[in-house]
């Protein structure tokens, strides 16, 4: 899927996280003509710009919520991945304002100034979480969602094409629960789950790259890509990190935090009976009808009626051992268990 970036110009929103660093340790030495990193942080730029030493990556500092800025960065890019964004549920909850302003507000300039360059694919960064939304953080990415939508919607066939990617939680990010749960083993506290019953979706970084570079090769106008992903309960997941650390830490159980779901929604059942199976991928096709809704009253889909969303709860549900097996194909959590490994027996 790499010959898609050939000698193409990229820009990734939020390049900086999690996602920015993996996609360029992968695509570095291909091909590909130029990569631009789009953030506000001028920290985690010149890190990454002196870890990498690599002329063909571009830093630009800016915002997406500053059109001008957004202008700037987005001339002269082929393909755009946006990944920008507040992602973390309690921050959002607590400042819903600034979630609208990253998360729909910034999303709208990259889509309009992405049709306005002519970008030939932009690729919209969605959540699981943007399903059934019940946090600020989730709302924010359904308007996102709708905002790609709409504009897709509105361009039909054209020189640029919209797209969206929708994929759960991404074991070892930056923010997530399993460096949190690393982290309270190496200083010998509690694990701090919040509800044992609790199931999210289970992908590795790279098969979210996976999903982006299949939206940029196979996308039509519109199209939400979901990642079909398989789940596990937290508490699995904990007790999966501490056998894999052999460490005897207890398990406290914390309660929900704000807004948080007993199990999260990758797609809907409307969405599911419209959507193209592609093996690892759903393709949700848009919803290209016009507001004239008379001619649909007497219309319907009999087929949901059969069929169930898709979620954590009723996905493929990992035990324990196939927990751990998963975690231990992640590079760098075995590299952290070697490292802690190794010191007990110094």
């Amino acid at each position: 899927m790499l010959e898609v970036l050939n000698e193409k110009t990229i820009l990734i929103t939020g390049g900086t996280g999690s996602f920015g660093n993996e996609l360029l340790h992968l695509i570095k030495d291909t091909s590909v003509k130029e990569i631009r990193i789009f953030s506000r942080d001028e920290l985690k730029q010149e890190q990454m710009r002196l870890r990498l030493n690599n002329p063909r990556v571009k830093f630009y500092i800016g915002d997406v919520r500053d059109r001008d800025s957004v202008d700037q960065v987005m001339e002269g890019v082929d393909l755009a991945f946006h990944a920008a964004a507040l992602k973390q549920v309690p921050s959002c909850e607590f400042f819903p304002m600034q979630a609208v302003m990253t998360n729909i507000v910034g999303s709208h300039n990259i889509v309009e100034s992405a049709i306005t360059h002519r970008v030939k694919s932009l690729v919209c960064l969605s959540t699981d979480k943007a399903v059934f939304p019940v946090n600020a953080m989730g709302m924010s990415k359904g308007i996102m969602e709708k905002i790609a939508t709409a504009a897709a919607r509105r361009l039909g066939e054209s020189d640029t094409v919209i797209s969206s990617v929708r994929y759960g939680n991404v074991m070892y990010s930056r923010g997530s629960v399993i460096p949190l749960f690393i982290s309270q083993i190496k200083q010998g506290r509690p694990l701090t789950v919040t509800d044992p019953e609790m199931t999210r979706f289970l992908l590795s970084l790279r098969s979210a790259i996976d999903l982006v570079l299949f939206a940029f090769e196979n996308a039509a106008q519109g199209d939400i890509f979901v990642r079909k992903a398989p789940a596990c309960t937290v508490a699995d997941l904990a007790q999966a990190l501490k056998n894999l650390f052999t460490s005897d830490v207890p398990i406290q159980i914390i309660g929900t935090r704000h807004a948080e779901k007993l199990f999260e929604t990758l797609a809907t059942a409307g969405e599911i009976a419209k959507a193209e199976d592609m093996g690892e991928y759903l393709r949700v096709r848009m919803d290209d009808r016009d507001l004239n809704y008379a001619k649909y009253f007497t219309e319907g889909r009999l087929e949901e009626a059969t069929l169930e969303d898709y979620t954590s709860h009723n996905t493929e549900r990992l035990n324990v051992q196939q927990v751990e097996a998963l975690l231990l194909s992640l590079p760098e959590l075995r590299a952290e268990i070697e490292t802690w490994h190794s010191r007990g027996s110094a």
